[in-house]
């Protein structure tokens, strides 16, 4: 049952990745060109709304799906490792057009070339699981 609230979760937000245009390489072009709010709306809407309901978790205690209690812990501060890693995202963001989420939305709304994009996701994220011992954390 934990499963299927994930499924319908996960379906219900690539929908509204897809049809609010999160998704759409044109819409992120178009941010990295500076052409538009559009996506910087989306971006700053995500982040107002993630900090109220990080709050609202803290204050009311709220837990998991699962009844577990969540843990938020906060990260250690650093410089080197979010520079380092901000800057991987960003030129894969920039050169595939697509951020993870967005990648999966595509898929399903039928453009299979994103594939090969995800092939390449799923590869980095192996290579680093291979070296992370060796990176700044």
């Amino acid at each position: 049952m934990k499963y299927l609230s994930y499924l319908t979760i996960g379906i219900f937000f690539g929908i509204i990745m897809y049809k609010s245009e999160a998704a759409s390489w044109f819409r992120i072009y178009e941010m990295f060109q500076f052409g538009s709010f559009h996506m910087y709306g989306i971006i700053g809407s995500a982040l107002v709304l993630g900090v109220i309901g990080i709050q609202l978790i803290k204050k009311f205690k709220i837990k998991a799906i699962g009844g577990t209690e969540m843990n938020l812990h906060p990260k250690k501060k650093g410089v080197t490792n979010y520079l380092l890693g901000g800057i991987i995202f960003g030129l894969g963001w920039a050169l595939a057009g697509a951020c993870p989420g967005p990648m999966y939305v595509l898929a399903g709304a039928g453009y299979y070339s994103i594939l090969v994009v995800i092939g390449g996701a799923l590869l980095g994220t192996f290579i680093y699981g291979l070296v992370k011992d060796k990176l700044p954390h």
